[in-house]
């Protein structure tokens, strides 16, 4: 398969394991070179190392995603190793069991960060540089059903938000670049 993504810099959220790595894979088989930004010092150097040993390129940056400066510092360090992006996977994320019954305001509140507020943070930060290579932004939810598990709370209204958030970029970001979303 071709998707045109060859020599393409991807910068993938939470890219070191799960549907993140497997989208880090998709994108090494097609020649693009996944930028994998995450937390997990071992997971990373794991995820990495499995790309290198087939001979292509991949590169990463270590990041708080709750931590703005970081955010800012990971994209910065892309356009310095790479001169350029040319699109974003916004997948990082945790269902963290945060309810209503459960919860309170301090979990609540870092459960939105942890799930939705790093995808405005990595996309603010890469969109100049996304619109000059005409890139793409691709933000990951979930369909899952959240109805009776009782302890989503956090992770559901960060799921709304990113689908909401899909739909004001599509429209704002449609002269520039292309916005789309992955449900999973």
């Amino acid at each position: 398969m071709d998707l045109g993504l060859k020599d393409k810099i991807i910068i993938v959220t939470g890219g070191s394991k799960g549907i993140g790595n497997g989208m880090c894979n998709l994108l090494k088989e097609e020649g693009a070179i996944p930028v994998i930004v995450g937390r997990n010092h071992q997971n990373i150097f794991h995820a990495i190392k499995a790309i290198h040993v087939k001979n292509q390129r991949a590169s990463y940056a270590f990041v708080k995603l709750t931590n703005h400066e970081q955010c800012k510092n990971a994209v910065e360090r892309v356009i310095k190793e790479f001169v350029k992006i040319d699109g974003l996977v916004n997948n990082a994320g945790v269902n963290d069991s945060v309810g209503l019954v459960s919860g309170n305001y301090d979990s609540f509140m870092e459960s939105i960060k942890t799930n939705l507020v790093h995808y405005y943070l990595m996309g603010h930060y890469a969109l100049p540089e996304l619109k000059k290579s005409n890139g793409a932004i691709v933000n990951m939810g979930s369909e899952t059903s959240m109805i009776g598990q009782g302890r989503t709370s956090g992770y559901a209204a960060s799921n709304a938000g990113r689908n909401a958030l899909i739909r004001e970029w599509v429209v704002e970001l449609l002269p520039y670049i292309m916005v789309n979303t992955a449900q999973c």
